[in-house]
């Protein structure tokens, strides 16, 4: 089975199972509100959705230029359990119910499925999927401020050479700014809005129901 190389997904599905990121161009200067606003969330927020702008960004002549845009939803439970839908340019579900991982490729019609064993938890995805201890898996230091935002850093305690550490902006309590690179110096930029806490979720809607012909892929 065979994804169109250019979805968006196939990024999201890389951050879950093996690890992603780098920010871009952090501050240098340490402010010290960033890792206690990140903690406050982590450990308040049991539950969350909201919507997403991805850009995919290539340095050109020592300059940042955004390559790729998607936009999209999503909504969470902790711990790794999360729905993650582009709707635009293509539509792509990434979902978990805690256990494995579908991906589903609508105009394809095609669903691949993974194990998540204990990989969520050391992945970039546990920021903001997992269950809240991420300074099991993460060094937490400040970054300080960037276009109105407190920024962290996280830098796993283990050595991967597909990822470095991922930035993460901080604003009223929320993450609403992500800035990856993976090991091939491919820079993603996250940017989430509309967030609502701990909305009313019914568990049983992160139960992945594979659509009628869809081909099936297990790895």
């Amino acid at each position: 089975m065979n994804f169109k190389s250019d979805k968006p997904g196939r990024w999201l599905a890389a951050l879950t199972l093996s690890a992603l990121s780098l920010p871009l161009c952090l501050p240098l200067l340490a402010q010290a509100a960033a890792v206690e606003q990140f903690k406050t969330f982590a450990a308040g927020s049991k539950s969350a959705k909201g919507e997403f702008i991805q850009q995919q960004i290539k340095m050109v002549d020592g300059k940042p230029k955004v390559t790729k845009t998607s936009t999209g939803n999503f909504i969470f439970a902790r711990p790794g359990k999360f729905i993650w839908t582009y709707l635009k340019p293509y539509e792509q579900t990434l979902q978990t119910d805690g256990e494995q991982l579908y991906i589903y490729d609508k105009d394809l019609n095609q669903v691949t499925i993974k194990k998540i064993g204990s990989v969520l938890s050391a992945s970039p995805a546990a920021i903001l999927f997992g269950g809240g201890e991420i300074e099991k898996s993460f060094h937490l230091k400040e970054a300080g401020s960037k276009q109105g935002l407190e920024w962290l850093e996280a830098v796993p305690k283990e050595k991967d050479p597909n990822f470095e550490h991922i930035g993460i902006g901080m604003k009223d309590g929320v993450p609403v700014a992500l800035e990856l690179r993976d090991g091939f110096g491919q820079v993603s930029l996250l940017t989430l809005k509309n967030i609502e806490k701990n909305p009313a979720i019914k568990i049983d809607q992160f139960k992945f129901i594979v659509p009628a012909g869809a081909d099936v892929s297990r790895l």
